[in-house]
């Protein structure tokens, strides 16, 4: 049986019937109203679900009806019906905020299942508002999702936050590492303090120690002036490494004095004494690192206090329609667009991809396509190619030959995994490393390296 509370506001009483009599057999608890008018006073006295309207009614019709209850209660879901449907009304009406449009007669099967999917919507934003609440509204940015794995992920960092332990966040590119870091960070006793980050695969090995630890002016060609590092800077507050698999040994030594000791050595000068609590990322594998001696173990013990790992988006699809309604409200506003979000097969395809640069290539496809969108509703068309290819069955599939290997090691496997990806994302791009790395939410030295250690030249 099913259950939720739905208001049906239809100025034919025979139709009202119907439904008020297959929604209660079902096991829906069914309140109606004949006019507009009714139904905004059973929607403030009443706690209701979902609301399903007919488009014309007189006085407050159904259109005006939905944006007043939009503006009063957000939270509840609406479904507008009508026998006069046109492109316009029903563009209007999802713009508005209705979950969906449909046709008189309605047939009752159909009615079902897009009421199973309003509600089941409601359910996930209800209890994604509760998780961003209890991790602080600006903790939480961009940290949209209702899936278990993601509840995982919130559970640990409320209670890793209030500590001084360090953190190391482990997943693919793309996954939210920095989000989580500064959710870590804005739900700390730390918060008013900064949050500084800093990405180890972005800066040239000769530079690491002089952003991590500083200089004195004349400590080496070039240094003009004294120079004060990431941990000076986030010197009571939280400093987030990212990419920390790529730091080179000599400044793996002073990272852990710093954890050891709260103190380092400026570049040219004195000790320095810090107060910071330390963030981790990386989407290397440590642990066979720390086997090839190219990571110290000591610094991988000190670092890997409280360990969260982010799911890849293609183990959590769930949370792609929230992302894809949040990222479309973003993009339209910021380019001026009038666009409401997206039909059918556009979300079928967003739900199909298996997003190998996860909730970054995402929110990069969703941009893409509000811009080049030429109506109110983002299609198929609209969408990044690589996209498109999938509703022909052009594309590829990502991962396969050394990936699929039984007589593989993991690493070998995650490693073929990623050579996939960055093999068939070059050869999209023409062999552009910086718009492979863009699109991959990668530095392109990180691109630079992969290739360097695949054997791989730029003409190959």
């Amino acid at each position: 049986m099913k259950s939720g509370r739905i208001l049906i506001a239809d100025d034919e009483a025979p139709q009202r019937s119907v439904l008020a009599g297959y929604l209660s057999k079902q096991g829906y608890e069914v309140l109606d109203a004949p006019n507009g008018e009714a139904a905004l006073q059973i929607l403030k006295l009443e706690a209701v679900d979902l609301l399903l309207t007919d488009l014309r009614m007189p006085g407050i019709d159904g259109l005006e009806l939905l944006k007043q209850l939009r503006a009063a209660n957000p939270l509840v879901e609406v479904i507008v019906m009508t026998a006069f449907g046109t492109i316009e009304s029903a563009v209007e009406a999802m713009k508005a905020g209705a979950f969906t449009y449909l046709l008189k007669p309605i047939a009752l099967d159909e009615l079902q299942i897009h009421i199973d999917r309003a509600l089941e919507r409601k359910l996930l934003t209800v209890e994604n508002r509760e998780l961003r609440a209890r991790m602080g509204e600006t903790a939480s940015g961009d940290l949209i999702a209702t899936s278990q794995q993601m509840r995982e992920v919130f559970g640990l960092v409320a209670r890793a936050a209030p500590s001084r332990a360090s953190v190391l966040l482990l997943g693919e590119s793309g996954t939210g590492k920095e989000m989580v870091a500064r959710a870590i960070h804005q739900t700390s006793p730390r918060k008013d303090a900064a949050f500084v980050p800093v990405n180890i695969a972005a800066l040239p090995e000769t530079l690491v120690e002089s952003e991590l630890f500083g200089h004195e002016k004349g400590a080496f060609t070039g240094a003009i002036a004294r120079h004060n590092g990431v941990f000076e800077r986030a010197d009571g507050g939280t400093l987030f490494i990212d990419e920390v698999g790529d730091m080179p040994p000599s400044a793996q030594v002073k990272l852990l004095r710093v954890l050891q000791e709260g103190s380092f050595e400026r570049l040219g000068g004195g000790t320095v004494k810090v107060d910071v609590r330390i963030v981790t990322a990386t989407n290397a594998d440590l642990e066979m690192r720390v086997r090839e001696g190219s990571f110290r173990e000591d610094l991988y013990y000190r670092l890997n206090v409280v360990r969260i790992e982010l799911p890849p988006l293609r183990q959590r699809k769930v949370d792609v329609p929230l992302l894809v309604e949040h990222f479309v409200r973003r993009y339209a506003k910021l380019n001026g667009k009038r666009v409401a979000g997206v039909d059918r097969d556009a979300m079928d395809l967003l739900m199909k991809y298996p997003w190998p640069g996860n909730v970054r290539e995402l929110e990069n496809a969703i941009e893409s396509a509000v811009v080049l969108c030429r109506g109110e509703m983002i299609t198929a068309e609209d969408l990044p190619l690589t996209l498109r290819e999938m509703k022909s069955g052009g594309v590829r599939r990502v991962g396969s030959g050394a990936m699929d290997d039984p007589e593989k090691s993991l690493p070998e496997r995650v490693d073929a995994f990623e050579r996939e990806i960055v093999l068939q994302m070059l050869d999209e791009c023409a062999g552009n490393r910086s718009e492979v790395a863009r699109r991959l939410g990668v530095s392109e030295k990180a691109i630079r390296y992969r290739l360097s250690r695949w054997g791989l030249t730029d003409n190959e």
